[in-house]
């Protein structure tokens, strides 16, 4: 390999002595000062507001402005220089300096919105800066081309097909760049269908994840070509995957295709009130592959989405959110029955869970053994805080009102008759 770093530096120290380096580096330190300015004037138009990928991707491209604007003026400088047949040595060191500012920044950016926060991130990010400048270090040591004649020698052959250290480098270079820019555009698209108020949940849910999945398969459609993998050489493989899939994987086919149809027509939603399978609770989850069940004490249920559609769902948010319950209490035969229904209806609407339309109502259920049986029912909009906790409350209450106004609840009683069996043989 032949270092061509002694003759750039030669060549750059008879460029300090030459009047024509002041030139350069006046157009150098003016192209970096109009960045800078540049990049402050713009971050107040880009900077994040509240937070969104969207707004955050917009911040992250403030840090391109000053490499890619003193980028654009070193070239127009070097090209006006070269007019005037001056010397543009210490430019064309400074136009792959700028590039590689460039690059990290953009591709460091590009993995802070994709990836989150962690040792992996930071593992990512060391890689590609040390990647980026070890190019650039060969590239101005002119050792870049012998390099990639070396990966490329390093070769063997699959089949008809030639495959080099350098080809396997270029394939991993195209997939990583694609999936990083699909996933960006992603996170941005459902970012934005995130917000749009108007359509309902489960639609935008259904839309982002079908939208990712799209940019991510157009993705490889496109790479995969320019890596030298014909795309006609997939029709093996997707036979092959369809076998499988009518095999091995028809239950995790048909949970996705069923989050698909659930998410599609908005059977349920994230938020409602639902029984699944003996599962009661709030859903506060859907994935293309299951939903999430939480129950009142806590507990979460993943129910696979092939279940929600097969199985009968109840749904007590489907049309209308409110909710009746019902509370039942016995008073004595020897209570006013009229102030006792009185009193139930006013402890319910003092309430302030319970709605006042429909009004609570009471009623007369029945002549029970020990008393008149009264059912008081009630509507409330807000099942997702427990039912079970709100008729506590009105038993409470329902305890202490009828105290208050001499309101019996009878205990539980029989009366039992003995007859002697020679008495009544007597009276026969």
């Amino acid at each position: 390999m032949t270092n061509s770093f002694a003759p750039l530096l030669r060549s750059l120290s008879g460029d300090l002595q030459d009047p024509s380096v002041l030139w350069q580096v006046g157009v150098i330190a003016v192209s970096l000062l109009i960045g800078t300015g540049v990049s402050y004037r713009v971050k107040p138009r880009l900077a994040g507001g509240t937070g969104s990928r969207l707004e955050v991707g917009l911040d992250n491209v403030r840090r391109l402005v000053l490499p890619l604007t003193a980028l654009v003026l070193v070239l127009a400088g070097r090209a006006v220089l070269t007019i005037f047949q001056l010397n543009i040595n210490l430019l064309n060191v400074a136009v792959p300096l700028l590039t590689a500012m460039a690059i990290i920044s953009f591709v460091v950016h590009l993995q802070r919105l994709v990836l989150r926060p962690g040792n992996l991130l930071a593992t990512f990010e060391r890689t590609i800066v040390w990647l980026v400048w070890l190019g650039f270090a060969f590239y101005v040591m002119g050792l870049a081309p012998d390099i990639l004649e070396f990966f490329d020698n390093v070769s063997f052959k699959v089949g008809g097909h030639r495959i080099s250290l350098l080809l396997i480098g270029q394939a991993f270079l195209w997939v990583a760049i694609a999936l990083l820019l699909s996933l960006w555009i992603g996170h941005l698209l459902e970012d934005r269908l995130m917000s749009a108020s108007g359509m309902a949940m489960s639609l935008r849910v259904m839309l982002a994840k079908l939208v990712r999945a799209l940019l991510v398969l157009v993705a490889g459609l496109i790479v995969l070509p320019l890596v030298g993998i014909d795309l006609t050489a997939l029709s093996v493989f997707g036979g092959a995957l369809g076998v499988g899939l009518g095999f091995g994987l028809q239950k995790v086919a048909s949970n996705y295709i069923s989050g698909f149809i659930i998410l599609l027509d908005r059977s349920v939603t994230i938020g409602d009130l639902v029984t699944i399978d003996k599962n009661s609770g709030k859903l506060t989850k859907m994935t293309a592959r299951y939903v999430v069940v939480r129950a009142q004490d806590g507990t979460e249920a993943i129910i696979p989405n092939e279940t929600v559609i097969t199985s009968a769902v109840i749904n007590q948010s489907y049309t209308d959110r409110k909710v009746a319950i019902s509370s039942s209490v016995q008073v004595s035969y020897d209570s006013d029955l009229e102030l006792a229904m009185r009193v139930l209806c006013e402890i319910a609407q003092k309430n302030p869970r319970v709605l006042h339309e429909p009004a609570p109502t009471c009623l007369i259920k029945g002549f029970a053994d020990s008393g008149v049986e009264l059912e008081l029912g009630a509507w409330v909009e807000d099942p997702e805080h427990g039912v079970t906790n709100l008729r506590s409350e009105i038993y409470l209450h329902i305890w202490q009102e009828f105290r208050a106004h001499g309101i019996a609840i009878p205990y539980p009683q029989r009366e039992v008759r003995v007859v002697n069996s020679a008495v009544a043989e007597n009276a026969k």
